[in-house]
């Protein structure tokens, strides 16, 4: 009986819509397409490295027996290492290599970053639009003083909507925000460690270069 008693669809509609607007409003929208994307990473384990150094292992082991020419037809799902081999068989000295992988890592942070702003943003504008919600009741309530039966309403309007975009903002969109940030920490750093064994396998195919950095 309380969980009916504390449902209102026209505050709910004002927060929601509000939050969602507000949220599309200040992002790209490739940004907000993405930001709903990426809910799908919630309901999977932190991202690791393992099968692509082993992946890597096994491209390494095809080089020294058939030659650097033969990875061109390995079929490689994961984009930064299929970059990466498709370079060195281009004949990509170490430095270009690295160079590469630097920019896939720092642009995949970026579209990380981008997409965790949007969740926040959205978790600032929920409490607003409870206020704004709150304040169309209030002005609904005002409006009806001659009506007694639409005063309940109304205050119910303005009394939920702040509820609900309190409970929104902190138990939907922040936690969803500081997931995605988690996720996104875990996958750099995993992500790093295929580094040094892609520029080891450049280095070998072009060995009159000298490896600079295995950062």
């Amino acid at each position: 009986m309380l969980i009916a008693q504390l449902f209102d669809p026209v505050a709910l509609a004002i927060v929601g819509g509000g939050t969602v607007l507000a949220a599309v409003l200040r992002a790209p929208l490739r940004d907000a397409l993405g930001a709903v994307s990426a809910l799908r990473v919630l309901a999977r384990r932190p991202f690791r490295a393992d099968a692509l150094l082993d992946q890597i292992a096994a491209q390494a082991r095809i080089a020294k027996r058939h030659g650097v020419v033969a990875l061109d037809r390995s079929v490689i799902a994961d984009p930064d290492v299929a970059a990466a081999i498709a370079a060195i068989v281009d004949g990509g000295n170490p430095r270009e290599v690295e160079a590469l992988l630097r920019y896939h890592r720092q642009a995949r942070i970026a579209r990380h970053v981008a997409i965790a702003e949007v969740w926040s943003s959205a978790a600032e504008a929920a409490p607003a639009m409870g206020m704004v919600g709150t304040l169309i009741g209030l002005a609904s309530m005002f409006a009806s003083m001659t009506d007694p039966k639409a005063i309940g309403g109304a205050m119910a309007i303005a009394l939920l909507a702040t509820l609900y975009g309190a409970l929104l903002a902190n138990l939907v969109l922040t936690p969803i925000c500081h997931r995605l940030r988690a996720a996104g920490r875990i996958e750099a750093f995993e992500r790093a460690r295929i580094e040094a064994p892609l520029l080891a396998l450049a280095l070998r195919e072009t060995p009159r270069h000298p490896l600079q950095s295995v950062a």
